[in-house]
């Protein structure tokens, strides 16, 4: 029963159709396999080779085994691809490459937004916290003038007399050759003052509505504000292109309003050639930030290169010291291309080797040190009167020259040209900005100096970088910044006036650093992190650390912004407005004043009076006037002084109290001991100094009316603050 039963199973027609697919499958493998062994037609197998269907094999093995390799290189590639592709994203000027990229283009568009929100909201808090605010709302013009301080004032002078002026072209003519300013002296104004920013404001003026446009003033000050803004935009975009984060030009314009004692001179005074020319610079830098970067496209090279050739022009025309800057920007940029750090078609120095371009620096060095020798060897022996003043004023601060001359002791003792005082490091470290610019500039000059050891050792630069390699120091615009970061700073180390050339690059660097995921991987790299993944742990970073940082900003500093400002009462002068108005009251149309330089300028501004000199500088001629004028405050006769006022012409002279009886002044640093050291009035005895003479001191004589002071002078007005006596043509002798 069994037997017929498994044969009545095994019959085909009791067979289930499972069974039978599977028979079918089997059949037909086994005729494919017939197929292979038997040979083509036409083709036999020869001595040493293999049959086909082995070669069909070995060719299946050899697919599956590059699929493995590819596997095993994927995943062993696949965080280096991860970090090329986010490092693609956030770099502004590598969104270009891509420009049908909606997500790039927003996130373009986003921070260009917000750099022009940020130096809009800047130029709005200048207008609203800058002390003149509510002076200019309630005061008279001539109250309102009189907040422009020092060089300042000279500056709007000028600006009047182009608004004065019948035409555009006539007002340029007469500052050209301008005769009305300074007694016995026709000078070349826009030149000699660098007057090119009051020309444009007076030709936008000029081309304005009279009817529309605002009070001189307003309009003066509004132009420098908005060019503050610029200012701050450019800032902010450095920052971005540096970090690839809008975060940082953020944490940049914080640093910047909060410590802008140390980064601005906007509070000093307004028309200050720095506040129009350093808008121009860090425009040039952003743009010049920009065309460092490496794997630019072609349009958006040609772009930056324009902006950095426009930017650069402007500021030299903004500013007479504007040569030296870029001298030392040009000294950065040498180093940088010296070294290989940069492309060669970026930068003018010759192709060449490493090697050689090394040994062009030595040669340059070489050069120069060989050309200053001579220089000075020349000056010795032929003596040239064109910017000597800048080589004496720099030996003596040096030390490798003494002098009693009043204008070099005056100009050390001025506070933008004496060493940094320990308030400024104060305040920079108290905002948290020195600490992280410490750390932020050490790692990048450690991977730098990196960098130029591997050239050293020939070892080339990476075409392509991407943050997982964790060598920050060989992106050419960090380079940049390093190096003026050094010089800049070495001089700022050194006067305290440059101060306002590093200090918001220092804002830079240090909000680039704490914003940057590649920095934080190029530290992790050096420790040797391996605990955690170090491109997640800087990509949270480099977010999280800028944003406690804000908030620690916010919560210390926003309180105490809108009170750092003095007092109106303390800016408003009743005194000096009382001198000016009895000036342009009672005074004579052809009189000219003498008096401080300060003052004159001021003087000059308000009642558009001659004097007999300016606070400026950069002439010889100047400064010889100013020591001259300023012997009203040594122990001269009166003799001596009237002679002096009548050799230039002055009508008038004005005796500031603050200057005759000055006390807050470091003793050494005073008008009147700079004048006893330079006349030789001064006596040392025990170690001490005293200022002897068989004299009085002049403005203090002066004031009791006797003998011989009232044969060549006489009193005509007198406040608290100023007295002013008549030089009288003819001398009456008095007993």
């Amino acid at each position: 029963m069994a037997g017929e039963e498994e044969k009545v199973l095994l019959t085909p027609g009791s067979r289930s159709s499972g069974m039978v697919e599977q028979e079918e499958e089997d059949a037909a493998k086994e005729e494919e396999s017939k197929e292979l062994e038997e040979p083509k037609e036409g083709t036999q197998p020869q001595n040493g080779d293999e049959p086909v269907e082995v070669e069909k094999i070995k060719e299946a093995e050899g697919a599956d085994t590059e699929l493995r390799q590819r596997k095993k290189l994927d995943e062993s590639d696949i965080d280096e691809m991860i970090i090329k592709e986010i490092s693609k994203v956030p770099i502004p000027f590598g969104m270009f490459s891509n420009s049908g990229s909606c997500q790039r283009f927003l996130k373009l568009f986003c921070g260009v937004l917000a750099a022009v929100t940020s130096g809009f909201l800047y130029t709005i808090y200048l207008a609203q916290s800058h002390p003149q605010k509510l002076l200019f709302s309630t005061r008279q013009v001539l109250e309102q003038e009189l907040m422009f301080q020092g060089e300042g004032a000279m500056y709007y002078s000028f600006f009047k007399d182009m608004l004065r002026a019948p035409s555009f072209e006539r007002g340029v003519f007469e500052l050209s050759y301008n005769n009305n300013t300074v007694s016995l002296r026709t000078i070349n104004a826009v030149q000699q003052m660098t007057l090119y920013p009051e020309l444009i404001i007076s030709a936008l003026y000029w081309m304005s509505d009279n009817h529309d446009a605002p009070d001189p003033v307003f309009f003066y000050i509004g132009i420098v504000l908005m060019l503050q803004g610029i200012y701050m935009s450019s800032l902010f975009v450095t920052s971005w292109i540096l970090s690839g984060s809008c975060f940082a030009g953020i944490l940049t314009a914080a640093w910047f309003v909060i410590n802008s004692a140390d980064t601005t001179r906007m509070y000093d005074s307004i028309p200050l050639r720095e506040n129009w020319a350093l808008p121009y610079f860090a425009f040039q830098i952003a743009a010049l930030t920009g065309y460092l970067k490496n794997n630019l496209n072609p349009s958006t090279e040609r772009l930056c290169y324009l902006l950095v050739s426009a930017s650069t022009y402007t500021f030299m025309m903004m500013w007479e010291y504007s040569h030296y800057v870029l001298f030392v920007q040009a000294v950065a940029l040498f180093f940088l291309d010296g070294l290989s750090l940069a492309q060669n078609d970026k930068i003018n120095v010759r192709e060449g080797t490493f090697m050689a371009k090394v040994m062009k620096i030595i040669y340059i060095f070489l050069v120069c040190a060989i050309s200053l020798t001579l220089h000075l060897f020349i000056k010795a022996v032929v003596p040239h009167k064109d910017n000597g003043h800048i080589l004496k004023f720099l030996e003596v601060k040096f030390g490798l020259n003494m002098t009693k001359n009043f204008t070099m002791r005056w100009l050390l003792c001025q506070a933008s040209l004496q060493t940094p005082s320990q308030d400024s490091i104060l305040r920079l470290t108290q905002s948290s900005l020195l600490p992280f610019y410490i750390v932020v500039f050490t790692i990048c000059l450690l991977s730098v100096a990196q960098v130029i050891v591997r050239r050293l050792c020939g070892m080339p630069l990476k075409d392509k970088l991407s943050i997982i390699h964790g060598r920050i120091g060989e992106r050419p615009e960090i380079v940049y910044h390093v190096f003026h970061s050094i010089l800049f700073g070495s001089f700022a180390m050194i006067f305290d006036g440059m101060k306002y050339l590093w200090t918001p690059y220092v804002c830079v660097l240090a909000a680039f650093g704490v914003c940057s995921a590649e920095l934080w991987i190029t530290l992790f790299k050096w420790i040797r992190l391996k605990a955690v993944d170090a491109i997640m742990l800087a990509l949270l970073l480099s977010t999280i650390v800028p944003s406690l940082i804000s908030t620690m900003l916010w919560r210390e500093f926003s309180p105490k912004l809108p009170t750092e400002y003095p007092p109106l009462e303390d800016i408003y002068q009743p005194d000096t407005v009382e001198l000016m108005n009895w000036i342009k009251t009672q005074a004579p149309v052809a009189a000219v004043f003498a008096g401080s330089p300060l003052l004159m300028g001021a003087i000059k501004m308000c009642t558009g009076y001659l004097v007999t000199s300016l606070p400026v500088y950069n002439d010889e001629d100047f400064m010889k006037r100013n020591e001259n004028v300023y012997q009203i405050y040594a122990m001269r006769s009166a003799e001596d002084i009237y002679k002096i006022l009548i050799s230039y012409k002055a009508n008038y002279v004005v005796i500031e109290d603050s200057i005759c009886n000055e006390m807050g002044t470091a003793r050494g640093c005073r008008v009147k001991d700079l004048l006893d050291i330079a006349n030789g009035h001064v006596v040392d005895e025990d170690g001490d100094s005293y200022a002897y003479s068989k004299y009085g001191r002049f403005c203090h004589e002066i004031k009791f009316n006797y003998s011989p002071y009232v044969n060549y002078f006489t009193r005509v007005f007198w406040n608290r603050s100023y007295f002013v006596y008549k030089v009288n043509s003819v001398i009456s002798f008095q007993y």
